[in-house]
């Protein structure tokens, strides 16, 4: 994938540092977390919540979410703020839609773990079975990669984090998200 076709998902916004620069780690080390991989997204599949477009221009898909199907997205939250600085939302492949992180950065740290998120109705959230593990081949260095370049450390409980951004976002994205979807 060129990055110009990468830029695509982001229309309405310049592309950020940090998704440049993932996206050029995962050109030499795609191998680097379970089931995430930056992608270009054409909104077939959150065209599955709704069609309305002020629904799809406020929606950013830019990342499979895990192996079954579920999309990262970035919420323009009606702000004035920078791409890296928006909320970070996950589409599940068989329903649920929640807010996950604060921003890019977030989420970025969260593919530390190397495990894939699961998404159901109620939450989404990570969880790494110790005994049926298998580490990722780029997954060290991508840790290095992170550190060295956002000075950000690997973490253990990404649900933390998802709680932090679930207090801050939650509510008014559930606000916004139910005038398109109303879950039938």
């Amino acid at each position: 994938m060129e990055l110009t076709e990468f830029e695509q998902n982001f229309k309405s916004y310049p592309i950020s540092r940090e998704l440049i620069f993932l996206k050029n780690f995962q050109d030499k080390l795609p191998e680097y977390s379970e089931g995430f991989y930056l992608l270009v997204d054409d909104k077939s599949g959150i065209k599955t919540w709704s069609e309305n477009e002020n629904f799809l221009n406020r929606l950013m898909p830019f990342a499979q979410a895990n192996g079954t199907g579920s999309t990262y997205g970035i919420w323009n939250d009606g702000t004035d703020k920078l791409l890296n600085e928006l909320p970070i939302v996950v589409f599940g492949d068989e329903g649920g839609v929640h807010i996950v992180s604060e921003n890019i950065l977030q989420l970025m740290q969260m593919l530390t773990l190397d495990s894939e998120i699961s998404v159901d109705f109620d939450q989404a959230y990570f969880y790494k079975d110790e005994y049926d593990y298998e580490e990722c081949e780029d997954n060290a260095s991508y840790k290095n990669w992170l550190k060295d370049n956002f000075q950000l450390e690997p973490i253990e409980d990404p649900n933390r984090m998802i709680e932090t951004a679930q207090i801050k976002y939650k509510v008014a994205f559930d606000n916004w998200f139910k005038q398109y979807y109303n879950g039938e």
